[in-house]
């Protein structure tokens, strides 16, 4: 059997629902490029692994680079392309929603 398209949305949503990969773009939108352990130390609570495997994920839809700096020790610096800077700022828009929604409710539905 044959799966149908998705729609675009549906896509989207689907890689950067994992978990972390907002926060990752959002931390790489207000920081800007970052080395891989500045990054771990800044999204406190990811392990290693998942974070490699978000960078990567991240990397494979075209919203970070991934810039290896040569040297006696290699480092990995991450920043949002194009493409990510241009999701940041619906990102930021949703999170103004959040806020406003959050704190001009008389009651928090959270």
């Amino acid at each position: 059997m044959v799966k149908q398209m998705c729609c675009p949305l549906e896509l989207l949503i689907g890689h950067i629902s994992a978990q972390w990969s907002i926060y990752i773009l959002w931390i790489l939108s207000s920081h800007g490029e970052l080395h891989f352990g500045e990054l771990k130390r800044k999204v406190d609570g990811i392990s290693t692994k998942v974070l490699s495997d978000r960078l990567r994920l991240l990397e494979s839809i075209q919203l970070i680079d991934r810039q290896v700096e040569q040297g006696t020790v290699p480092r990995v610096a991450y920043k949002l392309t194009e493409r990510g800077k241009q999701l940041s700022e619906v990102l930021d828009s949703l999170y103004e929603y959040a806020v406003e929604w959050y704190w001009n409710e008389n009651t928090s539905p959270l």
